[in-house]
């Protein structure tokens, strides 16, 4: 089942099982971004457009609260 995940970049950085756990994630940014987005906007293109902005700045804190992990696991 793991074998999959062997071709994932990350998975050098991350054990298998948390590579695994990493794609619970995907479902949450859609849902949150489209959620806050809907409660901004009323028309689905205004709502599209925010909802992909937001899940790339999403994506973006998480990498960065990732590798910030990373390199203190590192330094200890």
């Amino acid at each position: 089942m793991f074998a999959v995940f062997n071709l994932i970049p990350f998975n050098a950085v991350l054990p298998p099982l948390a590579a695994v756990s990493l794609w619970y994630a995907v479902p949450l940014i859609v849902s949150v971004s489209l959620v806050c987005a809907a409660t901004r906007h009323e028309e689905l293109g205004p709502i599209l457009n925010h909802a992909v902005r937001f899940g790339a700045w999403i994506v973006v804190f998480m990498a960065v609260v990732m590798a910030v992990l990373w390199l203190m696991g590192k330094l200890v």
